[in-house]
């Protein structure tokens, strides 16, 4: 709530009065809570303020007179948890971006409507204790949910991933075609064979496989797997290939159009998990 003057009616003395002699015995009926105000500091004072507004159980935000602070404040709220009542007074022109969520009013010289603003008041407080969950916060109904910014970004984010993992499959088909060429040369000159250093990358079809972050069937995720597998068991015959160049030249001759399958079905696959995915939303 605004803690200083905001027009020539609501002055200081008057927020002052509003919180301590209206709001705070009006909320302190019920026993489990206590009202605390904002105090109109910088610093420390500041970063207290925001600790309140994350973690108290219920905010009260009053809109009147649209002050900045109070608006300000309650982004910071709505932004990390729901339990948030506005009020206002009864003249009060809201702004457009909290004018359709439930605000109650009150009336300062209307004592029978006022009656009704406690009722609600109290309702709301009693609510929000026994429904904490429930969604009061339009920042968080945006990021949460099917549809929503948070699955729009976990779309985003597993594109980026898919795409990945086809760029690791292209890397793979590239230097499996550079070593399958190398082996050849090799056994059919071995005086002047040459050792390719590079090795098959995997990580990110392990992360695809561990994380599993599209909707795919097992069939999609055996071939994973399997591609996995593959990459593996060549990087340690690679890695072995100084010591004994006999035989992994010939695992390499035996093997390679064999790998080039298991990852042209993997490709296959990705692209097509890709193409759903880019389809959502």
């Amino acid at each position: 709530m605004p803690f200083g003057k905001t027009t020539d009616e609501h002055t200081e003395e008057y927020w002052t009065k509003h919180f301590e002699n209206f709001l705070k015995p009006l909320i302190e009926e019920n026993p489990n809570l206590e009202a605390r105000r904002s105090k109109p500091l910088r610093g420390d004072i500041l970063n207290e303020i925001i600790t309140d507004l994350v973690t108290s159980p219920i905010v009260v935000a009053n809109l009147t007179d649209k002050n900045a602070n109070v608006c300000w404040e309650l982004g910071v709220r709505q932004s990390f948890k729901h339990g948030t009542i506005t009020i206002a007074e009864g003249v009060t022109d809201l702004p457009f971006d909290v004018a359709g969520k439930g605000t109650l009013q009150y009336h300062p010289k209307d004592y029978i409507q006022n009656a009704k603003f406690r009722k609600d008041f109290k309702e709301a407080i009693e609510d929000c204790l026994l429904n904490p969950g429930r969604p009061d916060s339009q920042v968080l109904e945006a990021l949460s949910g099917r549809g929503t910014l948070f699955e729009i970004f976990r779309r985003d984010e597993a594109i980026r991933r898919l795409n990945a993992v086809l760029s690791e499959c292209n890397y793979n088909l590239n230097l499996l075609t550079y070593i399958t060429d190398r082996a050849n040369k090799n056994m059919k000159k071995p005086k002047e064979r040459e050792i390719p250093i590079r090795r098959f990358m995997k990580i990110a079809m392990e992360l695809l496989l561990t994380n599993q972050y599209v909707d795919e069937d097992g069939i999609f995720f055996v071939s994973v797997e399997n591609c996995w597998n593959w990459t593996d068991a060549l990087n340690i015959q690679l890695n072995v290939w100084k010591y004994d160049p006999d035989e992994t030249e010939n695992y390499i001759k035996t093997n390679g159009n064999t790998f080039k399958k298991i990852i042209g079905t993997l490709q296959a696959k990705v692209e097509v998990a890709r193409d759903k995915v880019s389809k959502k939303f």
